[in-house]
């Protein structure tokens, strides 16, 4: 199964040096999909992502992440660059995330 997202990259530059990069997904997750265990590598800086539960699924779909910065049933924030991740099989229904992301130097 396939997710389906829609991307938004973010470049935010002071006197033509980047201080920010940042990128921004709404995400969907149909029923089926999951996102199998995995990091992700950044050349340089430390890659933070905030994801935003905007609609969890009727059954299955959790975010599995073991050390995040914060984790409720709403608000994942950690670093994907170091930490692990997965999102557990969308057994009943959609899940619907706004995914936004930054790498600080």
């Amino acid at each position: 199964m396939q997710v389906n997202s829609t991307q938004l990259a973010l470049k935010i530059a002071a006197r033509d040096r980047f201080i920010i990069q940042s990128s921004g997904y709404l995400i969907k997750f149909p029923q089926g999909s999951e996102i199998k265990p995995h990091t992700d590598r950044v050349k340089a800086g430390k890659h933070f992502r905030l994801n935003i539960v905007l609609k969890p699924a009727k059954k299955g779909g959790e975010f599995i992440c073991k050390d995040s910065i914060i984790n409720t049933r709403r608000v994942k924030l950690f670093r994907p660059d170091i930490n692990e991740h997965r999102v557990m099989k969308i057994e009943i229904g959609c899940r619907y995330i706004l995914s936004i992301g930054w790498i600080k130097d």
